[in-house]
């Protein structure tokens, strides 16, 4: 089994010019099925998420000003999507959707959200299509539940999880790493537990080179519990928000040997897709379907 959230909502209709990055959610889960990647009992439609897990992480305030639709437009013009009460609805099932996932990963060894990876979400502000953090609010959620003692979150977007470092830059149960482009967005960055700024243009070996050496190290450190992995794809160098070099075959290795060491030290790991903007719709899905591709060989 490959327990993986979807929901319906994925394909609710979104403004022009926000629709094409966000047609992966309804066409990737139908490419995994299509070629035998998954079947249709591995996905699950998570529910809104209850607002107490929500609030646990994100401020009363802003929470309710989305909820009522009410945040000021300077504070919704760093979102970047029109907000609506579907808009919302779609983030909170996402936020369970990560929720319910890292609980299946106890059993299953991984996971994974279709969507999620909102790592630009601070505890009281939205910035860059992220509104509610998805994997902060899972990783808070464990350790509330005593699920969980220490928390590691492998952040491989192109850009930096900001949001998830200020959530948790006080939290010595969450240990923030985030491998990224060091001329990217967030030009203000913030600062994780461990942050690794990669030059414009890294090639794949480079990349593998930085994460092979550091990966095994933090694990044998922090000796986490659980992982939560943020497998952007956006690294590619077809990506228009990307600015690094690296192939879909590098993508790939990243990839296995991420749920590699996550399998073989049997630390559950659920994954979220984070971004993805190649000007071809193809790359992006061939990109994420090979992560999972990658999960059902690993734990198979």
């Amino acid at each position: 089994m490959l327990p993986i959230a979807f929901h319906s909502l994925y394909q609710h209709p979104l403004p022009e010019g926000h629709r094409f990055p966000m047609q992966k959610y309804e066409l990737l889960p139908q490419q995994l099925l299509h070629e035998g990647t998954a079947v249709a009992t591995d996905f699950f439609e998570p529910e809104i998420a209850d607002l107490k897990h929500i609030l646990a992480v994100h401020e009363k305030e802003y929470v309710e000003q989305l909820l009522n639709l009410t945040l000021n437009p300077k504070a919704a013009r760093k979102i970047g999507f029109p907000l609506s009460a579907a808009l919302i609805e779609r983030e909170l099932r996402i936020a369970n959707g990560t929720i319910l996932g890292a609980l299946k990963s106890f059993e299953t060894g991984v996971s994974f959200n279709i969507a999620g990876g909102t790592h630009h979400a601070y505890s009281n502000r939205g910035e860059a299509f992220c509104m509610l953090n998805d994997q902060a609010i899972a990783a808070n959620y464990l350790l509330s539940n005593q699920l969980a003692k220490k928390i590691l979150i492998v952040d491989l977007d192109v850009h930096q999880g900001n949001g998830t470092a200020e959530i948790f830059q006080n939290n010595q149960s969450v240990f923030t790493f985030s491998m990224h482009g060091k001329s990217n967005y967030p030009f203000k960055k913030e600062i994780s537990d461990l942050d690794i700024a990669l030059k414009d243009g890294t090639t794949d070996a480079d990349f593998l080179n930085q994460l092979t050496a550091t990966l095994p190290k933090l694990i044998e450190q922090q000796k986490p519990d659980f992982i939560f992995y943020l497998a952007g794809v956006d690294i590619l160098a077809s990506d228009k928000l990307g600015k690094l070099a690296c192939t879909m075959e590098g993508c790939k290795k990243r990839d296995q040997f991420v749920l590699e060491i996550c399998k073989k030290r049997e630390i559950p790991v659920q994954v979220s897709m984070g971004g993805g903007y190649s000007p071809d719709i193809k790359t992006i899905i061939e990109a994420h379907a090979t992560t999972f591709r990658v999960a059902r060989t690993v734990f198979s």
